[in-house]
């Protein structure tokens, strides 16, 4: 008997031609069930790994029409550094699956930025000379990954985004190109790599790893827990984490030394009179309608709700005032001032929590502004100009926070955040690179003092 497996409409066609192992039909077979319209069986393509795992631990024969990944010959000139070539060794092993089975070459590698993930990409393809798919959230990590593949490899690199449709035996993609072309792309790559993986977690995302065959699957964050737990889901996809390191385990060696100022400041008189009325306004309501906020999905219950409660609204209306006051009092705009004299010769950026915000600072203090209402030549002008020196400091929102090739700054200014433990590593990772003089970076985070702010930045440390 030989088990047949065939890749079709973005799942694994499994069939086998009569008698012999598995003796119960294909449906014994892991991850396969009887598909009666067929007289076959049906998987998703993502257990291809296992099921050819299963297949050869058993000795069971069986033809593999299912994967068509061309071999690559390439190599890259980089030399990993101990802590780089123990991730890859680390996923290289692999991780545990759900039943315990071991995935070898699958899983998630947690590094603070500028650590150098994209090296690790690049050599983990090196390493299996097979068709590889690099899939990015971002036009500018696109990009970016594209530039880096073509220089190191020497060799054209396919694109799926920006304008483009070209697949090659390396392709970049977006996460949203990849996930409109998953038909065409599931049986064509054995690796994928998925950068800032976090974002596979999206719920039209994580189709894109279900309808791949590829049997080795990196992913590669900052941050790979999320606030939704949907990271649970990303592990079942992809791996778990295989090898992960903080900021602080880097910093000295191969980031930056930094420290962290959390500056608290007053509100005026107006303002807190304005606060206490918009707060109590909120956390009346919370109280009278035995509301309880312990995560997300119970805020978004409150917004729900808001719909066809007049009160509910009020309420949410009355939180938004409030943390606009917080985020942006005049004792803030002060202090601001006086960190950016006070670094008049260091590169400074300043993160803001809207784009109203951006503009406001930047036409206060002269700041170049990048939102994303900056058009993409823009953009590149100013962080070129920020690189060369012209321009000293730059305002954003959360435009830079990821998938942008920010150059060198050493200090960093938290104007006003989220609690996102997310946005805060991606915001500190924006000075860690290490510096040519061997300097300390530093980041500032300015709070309202005795306002939910303090909670909020509690929070995101």
């Amino acid at each position: 008997m030989t088990v047949r497996l065939a890749f079709e409409d973005g799942t694994l066609r499994v069939e086998h031609d009569g008698d012999g192992p598995p003796t119960d039909g294909v449906d014994s077979l892991p991850g396969v069930e009887s598909d009666d319209r067929t007289g076959t069986g049906r998987a998703p393509a993502m257990a291809y790994a296992n099921l050819v795992a299963y297949l050869d631990h058993r000795e069971i024969p069986y033809e593999d029409d299912a994967l068509h990944a061309d071999t690559l010959d390439v190599a890259s000139a980089y030399e990993l550094r101990d802590y780089q070539q123990g991730a890859l060794d680390a996923w290289q092993t692999g991780t545990e699956g759900g039943d315990g089975a071991p995935r070898p070459r699958w899983g998630v590698l947690e590094l603070p930025t500028g650590s150098g993930k994209t090296v690790i990409g690049l050599k983990a393809i090196e390493a299996l000379g097979t068709a590889a798919l690099v899939v990015v959230p971002t036009i500018d990590l696109l990009t970016q990954w594209k530039r880096e593949l073509g220089r190191e490899f020497d060799r054209e690199i396919g694109q799926l985004g920006g304008g483009q449709q070209v697949l090659g035996p390396v392709t970049v993609a977006t996460y949203d190109s990849a996930y409109l072309r998953a038909d065409d792309l599931g049986d064509q790559f054995g690796l994928v790599v998925f950068d800032e993986v976090h974002h596979l977690g999206g719920e039209g995302f994580r189709d894109i790893a279900r309808m791949l065959v590829a049997p080795a699957r990196m992913g590669l964050t900052a941050t790979f827990e999320r606030p939704d737990n949907a990271h649970e889901v990303v592990a079942d996809l992809v791996g778990d984490v295989a090898y992960r390191l903080s900021a602080d385990d880097l910093a000295g060696d191969h980031l930056a030394e930094y420290d962290v100022k959390r500056l608290e400041v007053p509100l005026t008189a107006a303002e807190r009179e304005r606060y206490e009325d918009a707060q109590g306004t909120f956390t009346d309501y919370l109280q009278q309608s035995s509301v309880q906020l312990r995560s997300p999905s119970d805020y978004q219950e409150l917004v729900k709700r808001s719909g066809n409660d007049p009160r509910a609204r009020e309420a949410l209306l009355a939180k938004q005032r409030a943390r606009r006051i917080v985020r942006e009092s005049d004792a803030k705009v002060e202090e601001l001032a006086r960190i950016l004299d006070r670094h008049r010769r260091d590169r400074v950026i300043v993160f803001a929590a809207s784009t109203d915000l951006v503009y406001r600072l930047s036409e206060r203090f002269l700041l170049p502004a990048i939102t994303h209402e900056t058009g993409a030549s823009e953009r590149r002008e100013i962080l070129e100009k920020f690189r060369s020196g012209d321009y000293s400091r730059v305002v954003t929102a959360n435009v830079l926070d990821e998938g942008v090739d920010v150059p060198d700054a050493n200090v960093a200014v938290v104007f006003a955040g989220s609690g996102s433990e997310r946005e805060f590593t991606q915001r500190l990772g924006r000075v860690l690179r290490p510096k040519e003089d061997g300097g300390r970076a530093l980041l500032y985070e300015l709070v309202s003092a005795d306002t939910a702010e303090e909670r909020v930045a509690d929070r995101r440390r």
